[in-house]
């Protein structure tokens, strides 16, 4: 949580704040309970236990699992869906109407959509939401709009299934009323807002914009993988408004975002891998993969199958190859970020989360768009003299309950392990 929004929390959000701490600090009584922080929660929809009630989505709960979706990425056997999974996919949006449902449950891999064809099982596991559409908000006019998503909801919603929506940065920017912002995103069960920051013109634009989203983009910092956690931000500010939450879900490109308009540039690998991070820090409960490339010398109806065809050739490869890092350590880290956070300023110039699991705290963090060395402040009940990295291969000291660390760029994030 980025240190501005300790003093942004509305009367919705204190409310729901209030309940899920109650819940989640309650100790049981037939055994002994770990230590945690005295300090207030993060908000949540209830993490794992949220998809108990979709009968479809059984297999969710499970706090060592987290979805993570790629759009449209077909797959026709066997060995393309391991390469998938070996990157980390575990969930499909988007495919082939002739796809064979039964790749889904014999690789352990799950579907969001309608049924493509008889071999969809529509009481499998492996089916466990249905797709409502995508960008209702900036296709239609706001009656329009509001009216298609409900229908939608109304025909999905309730049968086993949840529902998810995909809305555009409207729902978080200037150019619809509050009121209807807060309407789109309180009609799905899950929802998600795709905002392609590096790699489409937007932050070139002048006037310049992004001032006015719900959580302000800087325009120093526009074009940095800060911005992805700041749509996120600004999405669940949206979605505390009705006083239920519902998970929302990072939306990034894995190459490139743009299309219908003069290209702009691809990602480079550790951007892939820093817009990733800064929407799990901000609290995605899972993430979408834009995978597609419509623009410049490296066009792809589908990035990640590419990859796996041409191998280093392909000149997406490097990228492909960071998503897949970041999504096995998203996966590794799956039952530690499975749990409500914490709120703690943890000092200037940071984009912070914290969380404690299993006589551990666990601070991830990255900058709000800079680079540098930062100070990080640690909270009373952290008492580790020595903070592991995770992932780096090194330990830096605690002193006084500070750490201090260098972020080479602003896509650099660190993960610190540190006993209570």
């Amino acid at each position: 949580m980025r240190r501005r929004d300790v003093g942004r929390l509305t009367a919705a959000t204190l409310a729901i704040a209030a309940a899920t701490t109650v819940a989640a600090c309650t100790p049981p009584q037939r055994e002994s309970v770990p230590p945690v922080l005295d300090l207030p929660r993060v908000p949540w929809e209830g993490g794992p236990a949220y998809w108990s009630q979709f009968a479809d989505a059984e297999n969710w709960t499970d706090p060592s699992f987290f979805p993570i979706v790629i759009w449209f990425n077909g797959v026709s056997d066997d060995s393309e869906v391991r390469w998938d999974r070996a990157h980390g996919v575990n969930t499909y949006a988007g495919m082939w109407e002739g796809t064979d449902f039964a790749l889904f449950p014999r690789n352990d891999v799950y579907w969001i959509g309608e049924g493509l064809n008889d071999t969809f099982d529509p009481d499998s596991p492996h089916w466990p939401g249905v797709f409502l559409d995508d960008e209702v908000d900036g296709r239609y006019s706001p009656t329009e709009g509001l009216t298609l998503l409900r229908a939608l909801q109304s025909e999905h919603g309730g049968a086993g299934k949840f529902t998810w929506a995909n809305f555009t940065q409207l729902v978080i920017g200037e150019d619809l009323d509050v009121r209807v912002q807060e309407q789109y995103v309180s009609i799905p069960d899950v929802i998600s807002v795709d905002m392609y920051w590096y790699t489409i013109p937007f932050c070139d634009w002048r006037p310049y914009r992004g001032a006015y989203y719900v959580d302000p983009v800087p325009e120093q910092t526009c074009r940095s993988a800060s911005s992805y956690g700041r749509t996120l931000n600004g999405l669940s500010v949206r979605d505390e408004s009705d006083g239920r939450l519902r998970p929302r879900w990072g939306v990034v490109e894995n190459l490139n975002g743009l299309s219908g308009a003069d290209h702009v540039r691809y990602m480079a690998p550790a951007e892939v891998e820093g817009a990733a991070m800064s929407s799990i820090i901000n609290e995605a409960r899972g993430l979408l993969w834009f995978n597609q490339s419509f623009t410049g010398d490296c066009q792809s109806s589908g990035v990640l199958r590419q990859a796996q065809i041409e191998g280093d050739g392909f000149c997406g490869a490097e990228q492909v190859r960071a998503m897949g890092e970041v999504n096995r350590l998203i996966h590794d880290l799956a039952p530690i970020l499975n749990t409500q956070s914490y709120v703690w300023d943890f000092g200037e110039g940071l984009d912070t989360m914290l969380k404690v699991h299993d006589g551990h705290a666990y601070v991830f963090a990255m900058t709000d768009g800079g680079i540098g060395r930062r100070r990080l402040s640690l909270p009373e009940g952290v008492h580790g003299t020595r903070a592991e990295v995770i992932g780096e291969d090194r330990a830096i000291p605690v002193s006084g309950g500070i750490v201090i660390d260098d972020f080479a760029a602003e896509s650099t994030f660190h993960i610190y392990r540190i006993p209570l």
